[in-house]
């Protein structure tokens, strides 16, 4: 399988409206601190998948050359990993969507009017989509009570999307996040900045190695790190179209 990071910021992105800090200033002169918001493209033997998509959508897309996807997995209702679906008006009718029920009443109120085809998940239970099994898990993101990570099988191939989480996960989760091949994983501020919703690099790091990852890399990232070429002599940052074959 193929995975591409087609966004590896926060919410905001980076750089942050008005923002000059360094790496938004660094990602303001054309720099690799440039950061779209979160999706993340599966390409297996029968299709391509979307995980989450992002507000920035519509030039991910372009930009990979993709007119069109064989699903949808939604991970949770917050805007950043939502609100981009939209641009699929006028592109595509009908894409597949797969989430929690309580997810999918969410986003599907918003935006309802492109008449997906809804499969509602349930955790643990695997689904096949374009030659790919992907299994949805819980991870903890508070407020928000219903939050997924992704994991995705191609026969002894394992790649985990923590989803947004903070580092309480629940330990069959965590059991069935073991020895992953790519681990990406949440890390949205360096190992100095403590948030409730998310894991700073530390956090990240640490949770990644426990659980054996063969490959960790950092995606939800913020601008609170310093400028990409400086973080990554320390921390594994994904960047935005970095491409894996597992």
């Amino acid at each position: 399988m193929k995975v591409v990071l087609l966004g590896t910021g926060d919410a905001i992105g980076t750089p942050k409206i008005g923002c000059h800090c360094p790496a938004c200033q660094d990602a303001l002169d054309g720099g690799p601190s440039r950061r779209l918001r979160f999706s993340v493209l599966f390409e297996g033997p029968g299709g391509k998948v979307l995980v989450d998509t992002s507000p920035d959508l519509r030039w991910q897309m372009i930009s990979r050359g993709l007119d069109r996807v064989d699903g949808v997995i939604w991970t949770h209702g917050h805007y950043d990993h939502y609100a981009g679906f939209g641009d699929f008006h006028r592109v595509q009718n009908h894409v597949p969507v797969y989430g929690l029920n309580g997810t999918l009443d969410y986003i599907l109120q918003y935006l309802g009017f492109l008449n997906p085809v809804r499969h509602n998940v349930t955790f643990f239970e695997p689904f096949e989509l374009a030659g790919l099994t992907f299994t949805l898990f819980p991870v903890n993101h508070p407020p928000i009570k219903e939050s997924a990570g992704v994991l995705v099988n191609e026969g002894n191939k394992k790649v985990v999307i923590t989803g947004d989480t903070n580092s309480s996960i629940p330990q069959q989760s965590l059991d069935i996040m073991q020895d992953t091949d790519l681990l990406v994983i949440d890390a949205i501020t360096p190992p100095n900045i403590k948030l409730v919703k998310h894991m700073n690099a530390k956090e990240a790091l640490e949770l990644g190695q426990r659980l054996g990852a063969k490959e960790i890399v950092f995606t939800h990232v913020s601008h609170m790190y310093p400028p990409h070429a400086k973080a990554i002599m320390e921390w594994p940052l994904g960047k935005d179209g970095m491409e894996f074959i597992i």
